[in-house]
């Protein structure tokens, strides 16, 4: 699984990171974390609001940083 997190690198792209790692953990999934800063990148992705999860391609949630449980049941 291919996780990134959408974000210049804020308290919150930060904390997003962290709370997807744990969910990740959980889940017991073999992932990769990749923290995207470019902002061309990001707008490409179609995502206005930082901070982005982007799961395996897929733009699940931007502008809040969801909790563990939220995230567990996107890579789901």
């Amino acid at each position: 699984m291919k996780i990134q997190i959408l974000g210049p690198g804020c308290a919150k792209c930060n904390k997003l990171a962290e709370t997807a790692q744990s969910a990740a953990d959980e889940l017991g999934v073999d992932y990769e974390l990749e923290k995207v800063s470019d902002l061309n990148q990001i707008l490409s992705l179609g995502v206005m609001m930082t901070p982005g999860l982007v799961i395996d391609g897929e733009v699940k949630s931007f502008g809040k940083v969801p909790s563990v449980e939220e995230i567990k049941k996107m890579m789901q």
